[in-house]
């Protein structure tokens, strides 16, 4: 039995049920797990350029570019024109965003509240701080991509 292996497999199923959990929430409301992605990253980072936005959700910019057209037709997402660059559009929410915005919140809430029940708040902030570690290591693995993967014991 290889634990480390088995933790990876673990975390692996996890974040594809939550997917599939968030897909499922955010469909009732007539929209994408992406989209509310997209309005989640606006409310934290207004006036994110396309590009910008791309590179944090680690897609391509045309990907984005449609999401944010689909935004826009339901009046969510506005593009307003960068001061310092004509060519440049810089992405802002509405206020016709902020009710569902809350909604998300509601509904996230709840998905962390069911996988979380009947944990201590003392596991809890083991577990966090471990996740913590785990994705700091992958992003330094992930920024030093051109050396050897290093060979941990």
């Amino acid at each position: 039995m290889n634990r480390n292996r088995d933790l990876l497999s673990n975390i692996i199923t996890l974040a594809r049920l939550i997917r599939t959990e968030a897909d499922r929430r955010a469909r009732a409301h007539g929209m994408t797990r992406a989209q509310w992605g997209i309005l989640i990253r606006l409310e934290e980072q207004p006036g994110l350029l396309q590009k910008e936005l791309a590179e944090l959700l680690e897609v391509e910019p045309i990907t984005v570019a449609r999401l944010i057209d689909r935004l826009e037709v339901r009046g969510m997402v506005e593009r307003r024109a960068d001061p310092g660059d004509r060519r440049c559009w810089r992405l802002h929410l509405t206020d016709e965003s902020r009710p569902l915005l809350g909604e998300i919140d509601v509904q996230l809430t709840d998905v962390a509240r069911i996988l979380c029940h009947g944990l201590s708040e003392e596991m809890l902030l083991q577990v966090a701080s471990a996740i913590e570690h785990m994705r700091d290591r992958a992003q330094e693995q992930r920024s030093a991509a051109s050396e050897p993967i290093e060979q941990l014991d």
